[in-house]
């Protein structure tokens, strides 16, 4: 969801229809945060937004994206491109390819099944959230409650 080295940092889940960029954080990880915090600290500045800086920490928040998002990613750089045999602008989900400790983890899949690690983005690089849960759960959301409507409008008459 965010990377091991983004636990210290303030953070939040994503919402749906939002778009985010990736952002090098003071950690030396590679994160997603929102454009609306940055404009937000562009309106602080002068020396209050100074005296804010030293009372709270510079970088924005880190947004979390669960495992299983469906984001719209822009911007392919042209060398990922090549390497992975993908679009300028891709379709991927969200994924994590370890458990590990002190290890980078979140990376995004894309449709040919390619995977990378957040840490190859570029930075400032966008993304717009499309769907925060996976294919296979909102089917078996929806697989559950079409057998519980079909249970109490239709029941068993075979007795």
């Amino acid at each position: 969801m965010c990377d091991y080295s983004l636990a210290n940092v303030p953070n939040r889940l994503a919402e749906e229809d939002e778009t985010l960029v990736v952002h090098l954080f003071p950690s030396g990880t590679k994160g997603f945060a929102s454009p609306a915090d940055f404009k937000r600290a562009e309106k602080l500045g002068g020396a209050f937004g100074l005296l804010l800086g030293l009372i709270t920490p510079s970088a924005p928040c880190a947004v979390c994206v669960p495992p299983g998002a469906r984001l719209l990613l822009h911007d392919v750089p042209e060398r990922l491109q090549q390497q992975l045999g993908v679009g300028a602008q891709e379709e991927v989900t969200f994924t994590q390819l370890s458990a590990d400790a002190y290890r980078h983890r979140d990376a995004i899949r894309f449709a040919n099944s390619r995977q990378v690690l957040l840490q190859a983005l570029a930075q400032g690089q966008r993304v717009d959230v499309l769907c925060l849960s996976s294919e296979e759960e909102m089917l078996e959301a929806e697989t559950e409650a079409a057998s519980e409507i079909g249970t109490k409008v239709w029941p068993d008459t075979s007795r």
